[in-house]
């Protein structure tokens, strides 16, 4: 009797070619998701010590944050409010996730509270 390899190394390499199509494409939603709490980890950071910087300095600090993430420029639109030491930073932006056939904007709107 003669085995047919054939088959089974077709129906291998259609199975590997799922798992990199699926790993590609995760890869691409995980990196916005990823970037993004990278960021917020920094305001969180910056919250916590707010008390050494003011307000102008908060935002240059986060903006050059942004910038090393390569966050889309309306990321850069830092908001600072402080009350009685309590300070919450936030911002919003657009990301986009490249998928199959289309492409889909994300709102992320990261936002931290903190006590001083």
């Amino acid at each position: 009797m003669v085995k047919r390899w054939g088959r089974t190394m077709l129906g291998c390499l259609f199975t590997l070619l799922i798992v990199v199509a699926v790993a590609y494409f995760a890869f691409n939603v995980g990196e916005v998701y990823y970037r993004y709490f990278q960021f917020r980890d920094s305001m969180e950071q910056t919250a916590r010590f707010a008390a050494h910087y003011d307000d102008d300095g908060i935002r240059l600090r986060l903006g050059l944050a942004a910038d090393s993430f390569d966050l889309p420029r309306s990321a850069h639109q830092i908001m600072v409010r402080r009350r009685d030491h309590h300070i919450v930073i936030s911002t919003e932006y657009f990301d986009h996730i490249e998928l199959p056939g289309y492409v889909r904007e994300v709102h992320l709107a990261p936002r931290v509270e903190s006590s001083f």
